[in-house]
């Protein structure tokens, strides 16, 4: 129904410009496909051209003996009308001007115009003739002008009696009714579609053109220079016409009367369906639509409306070449197909709301990403797992027993300051990609490169380490603003690792939850652990530091056991961008001396590791609590 509607309202479209260009540029489109052609051109064209224009040595406007001497010679010939594209309206020499009404006769037809201008009290259309003299030699005044479109080009007949055309086929003995209102033109090729001559050939028809080339024959005259032969170089008296689309050429003014003296002649223009005709046809294609989508969108829809909008098109080019009645098929298509888009529109935001409540109870329990992957593909909704490269991520809030035991008596309120610190946690998770696996207590653990790949992921699990630690700055700052001095303190500490693990559904078949397993989880928690035993917020695995070394200053804390294995990893901390590492000559100096403190430590260099764990707290003052604890650790080295 909502589709019907909104076609019904396509009709008012009628009255909109743009509109009625699009239907224009369909008529060109259409008109041009197997046109109806004359049995032979209705006239010959004399052009005024580049070569006339040399072989005559004058420039353009000629003298008018010139022409005089033209319309002998064509009489001479045997042409029967003798019609000039020119409007001679303004007196030259009384010599030349003598010498062609001397030549004009009743076989001539010579070009006048129609100038319409616009005034504040209406329209004034003045009619601009050749001179008197012109007239009572016999010569007949045709009107040449015809009216632009929008987008300049030539498609409507003129609806006058005494048009230039009407004229010359009057004065053959074969006059025409004038073309209807708003009828169009039919052209039948593009530029020199027409017998043409050039001038100074029609001057000595004799020595240039066969015998009897002009015998009984309209014979036009006008400007056709070579200058306009493509639609981007403009010249005199040329035109756009629905060839221009295909050809891209220009067609000379005199041409176009050609072809409207056979448009007349041959009642081949086409008359456009009236409007309420249109407002029907268009009623019947979103019927018609309607009718194919009652069952809702198919594949089978599509099929329906690729035949509408065949139906239109074809039945609108076929009422065209063979009915000479224009239908334009952009607003009956319209129609329809805004009926079928309306429908599918319907259907899909159906579907989305159902997917959205799916999502929506499910992701109450699996992770954004999961809840996605499983609406597009519901078979993985099952027991099972895949080996992949992860980064996993665990989050533990410093001191939360000390507050647990601090607000045992207002468990309410213990409950809404965790929620108040997992929430940006959790946000600084999601905003990289990652997912979140579940809280335990006051810990986050989170994952990347699963379920959706994500070749970085090393990267965006720092980054949202980083995060966190900037979330709870942010919190820590809210809650002592909104409770004063007394407000709690949160700190974080993280670790990040980076390794295989079997991700997938894990559980029970009545339960079961989308998990990571692996040694690579729980070298994570215990990084994570480690972070408060050496003073840090962040501690990286080695294969995590490895693919963060371009993006971040790391320094290695320490080598630990790791359980399996017989060597030791080492463990690495965050402490700068890269970039700030670049700028900073402190950090550069400190990722120089650090390698040489562990190595000193290592050596049993009591002394030399004391002096260089003092330099190394100067030059970073955010690893001060690490390298008190490595203070301890050096002081304990026998002497």
């Amino acid at each position: 129904m909502a589709g019907i509607i909104a076609a019904l309202l396509i009709p008012f479209l009628f009255f909109f410009s743009p509109i009625r260009l699009i239907e224009a540029r369909l008529y060109d489109l259409l008109s041009v496909i197997a046109p109806p052609l004359p049995a032979e051109p209705g006239a010959v064209i004399v052009a005024i051209d580049e070569p006339s224009i040399g072989e005559i040595g004058k420039r353009w406007p000629w003298p008018r003996d010139i022409h005089a001497r033209l319309v002998e010679s064509l009489r001479a010939a045997g042409a029967k009308v003798i019609a000039i594209d020119i409007i001679f309206a303004d007196p030259t020499t009384a010599e030349a001007d003598t010498a062609l009404a001397s030549a004009l006769g009743p076989d001539v037809v010579l070009a006048a115009d129609d100038v319409t201008t616009p005034l504040e009290q209406g329209t004034q259309i003045t009619r601009v003739n050749p001179l008197d003299p012109f007239l009572d030699a016999g010569a007949v005044a045709g009107i040449a002008s015809m009216h632009l479109d929008g987008d300049a080009y030539l498609r409507r007949m003129p609806p006058i009696q005494d048009s230039f055309a009407a004229q010359a086929l009057r004065l053959k003995g074969e006059p025409q009714v004038a073309a209807p209102d708003g009828a169009l033109i039919q052209y039948f090729g593009p530029r020199r579609s027409y017998p043409t001559v050039s001038y100074y050939q029609a001057l000595d028809p004799n020595t240039f053109l066969p015998p009897n080339y002009f015998k009984d024959k309209v014979v036009l005259v006008g400007l056709s220079l070579q200058a306009a032969t493509t639609a981007d170089a403009g010249a005199p008296d040329t035109f756009p016409t629905p060839y221009t689309l295909t050809e891209g050429t220009l067609t000379a003014g005199v041409e176009v009367q050609a072809t409207v003296l056979d448009n007349l002649r041959h009642n081949l223009y086409a008359i456009p369906l009236p409007s309420p005709v249109m407002v029907l046809l268009v009623i019947a294609g979103a019927f018609l639509a309607a009718a194919f989508s009652t069952r809702g969108v198919t594949w089978k829809t599509g099929l329906a409306a690729t035949f509408l909008l065949a139906f239109f098109i074809v039945g609108a080019w076929a009422l065209l070449r063979f009915g000479r009645v224009w239908a334009p098929p952009a607003l009956p298509a319209a129609a329809a197909l805004a009926v079928f888009g309306a429908r599918f529109g319907l259907d899909y935001a159906r579907e989305r709301h159902l997917r959205r409540t799916v999502s929506e109870a499910f992701s109450r329990y699996l992770s954004p990403d999961l809840v996605a992957q499983l609406a597009r593909d519901p078979s993985a909704l099952k027991l099972g797992g895949e080996r992949r490269n992860l980064s996993i991520l665990f989050c533990d809030v410093r001191g939360f027993t000390t507050l647990s035991e601090k607000l045992k008596d207002e468990p309410e309120r213990l409950t809404t300051l965790i929620n108040r610190l997992l929430d940006p946690l959790s946000e600084a998770v999601l905003a990289e990609g990652g997912t979140i696996d579940k809280y335990i207590g006051d810990c986050v653990m989170a994952f990347w490169n699963a379920p959706l790949p994500s070749p970085d992921h090393p990267l965006k699990a720092a980054r949202a380490a980083m995060r966190m630690l900037e979330a709870v700055k942010v919190l820590n700052a809210e809650l002592r603003q909104e409770m004063g001095e007394d407000a709690p303190r949160f700190a974080i500490g993280v670790g990040i690792n980076t390794g295989d693990c079997v991700v997938g559904n894990v559980g029970s078949r009545w339960r079961y939850d989308y998990s990571v397993l692996g040694d690579t989880v729980n070298l994570a928690a215990r990084l994570e652990s480690l972070s408060k035993e050496y003073g840090v917020s962040i501690v990286l695995g080695p294969a995590t530091a490895k693919a963060l070394q371009e993006h971040f200053v790391l320094v290695e804390l320490d080598r630990i056991a790791v359980k399996g294995r017989s060597e030791t990893s080492a463990i690495f901390t965050i402490v700068a961008p890269a970039e700030q590492g670049r700028q900073d000559p402190a950090l550069a100096q400190l990722t120089e001396l650090h390698p040489t403190l562990l190595d000193t430590i290592s050596a049993g260099k009591r002394v030399e590791a004391l002096a260089l764990i003092q330099h190394c707290q100067a030059l970073s003052p955010s690893l001060s609590a690490y390298y008190k604890k490595m203070m301890g650790k050096a002081a304990a080295i026998p002497e």
